[in-house]
């Protein structure tokens, strides 16, 4: 098994102590967080390690960190994934690098996951720019399906600092047990998922998930150290940490596991 250990960037966060343990970042754009002189001092540092870089759209909603639904038609979605996409990339190429996925940020990830149009609205946004990009999306969600059907790889994701509910969402963030903050219980849902397939809800019950894709909060209390935790145990399985590589368009990432730190 490979591992791509990512984290979201760009956010406020001390993403310095996040670089030495991940293969590749998702940065905010400028709308939900960021700006153009952070995206480029992230790009500049993650590059000098050779790790990935991905952007992070989200919607224009600061006061809100993204994470709240903004209504908005297709069209304006697109365009603004779009929008996004190519001025990270635009930055990137400044540096010597290039973009190698594409993950929504917070609500409009989340929509993506509920609302047809949604899905398909990011997807075109990312096609438009370019269609070797991989889109990243929950384990499941229409965003993967709209993806595939926009002809691009797509990686399927799974988390190790959130809890899941019995119907395999995630506990929503304003309850006390939304996250896992101890880096040895997200260390082993970790592990779990990427092992077994398998996360145990709330209620004791065992989901099914098969991920490509595993993701840790970067604003989760001692983030750094979980996500220090989480690599040593993947490698302590076998896991070796490599970043994400599309492999044509219309087809998933590979067998490959991506691990997401995010904020």
């Amino acid at each position: 098994m490979r591992v791509d250990l990512n984290a979201d960037v760009g956010e406020g966060m001390p993403d310095e102590q996040l670089l030495p343990f991940v293969t590749s970042v998702n940065v905010a754009c400028g709308f939900h967080a960021g700006d153009p002189s952070t995206m480029d001092q992230i790009a500049v540092a993650a590059l000098a390690r050779s790790v990935h870089v991905g952007a992070h759209p989200g919607y224009a909603d600061r006061q809100n960190f993204g994470r709240v639904a903004v209504e908005m038609g297709a069209d304006a979605i697109e365009d603004m994934v779009l929008y996004q996409v190519a001025a990270l990339d635009g930055i990137v190429r400044s540096r010597g690098g290039a973009l190698s996925h594409v993950k929504p940020h917070g609500a409009l990830y989340h929509r993506a996951g509920e609302f047809p149009d949604v899905a398909r609205a990011i997807a075109e946004g990312v096609r438009r720019f370019h269609s070797g990009l991989i889109l990243l999306g929950a384990a499941g969600s229409m965003l993967l399906d709209a993806g595939r059907d926009a002809g691009l790889s797509v990686a399927a994701e799974a988390f190790a600092d959130r809890r899941y509910l019995p119907d395999g969402t995630l506990v929503p963030r304003k309850r006390s047990d939304a996250l896992l903050t101890d880096p040895e219980e997200a260390a082993a849902q970790a592990v779990s998922l990427v092992r077994d397939h398998v996360a145990v809800a709330t209620d004791g019950s065992r989901l099914s998930i098969v991920p490509d894709s595993i993701c840790l909060h970067g604003d989760t209390p001692g983030a750094a150290a979980i996500a220090r935790r989480v690599a040593e145990r993947l490698r302590e399985e076998g896991v070796r940490l490599a970043p994400l590589e599309s492999r044509g368009a219309g087809r998933r990432a590979g067998s490959s596991v991506a691990i997401s730190v995010t904020g």
